[in-house]
């Protein structure tokens, strides 16, 4: 039996109608589910299947956190 590794990974939660959509841009998975709890477990579990379908592991991405004001036209 293989072993297992943790890694910590981002997860982007947004609020879309009555669903909560889940994004991690480090695999770029995502998922969705009727409640927060149910839409992270979801990513959690699409994730795990991520890893399982590619092995080799993530792909080289850089994940950069940043908060900016834009400007919206009315």
């Amino acid at each position: 039996m293989k072993g297992f590794e943790e890694k910590e990974l981002t997860a982007i939660i947004t609020k879309e109608g009555k669903l909560f959509s889940t994004f991690n841009p480090e695999t770029g998975v995502a998922s969705q589910g009727k409640t927060k709890k149910e839409a992270i477990d979801n990513l959690k579990e699409a994730v795990e299947l991520f890893f399982e379908d590619d092995p080799i592991g993530l792909p080289e991405r850089e994940v950069v956190e940043f908060k900016a004001k834009v400007k919206i036209h009315a």
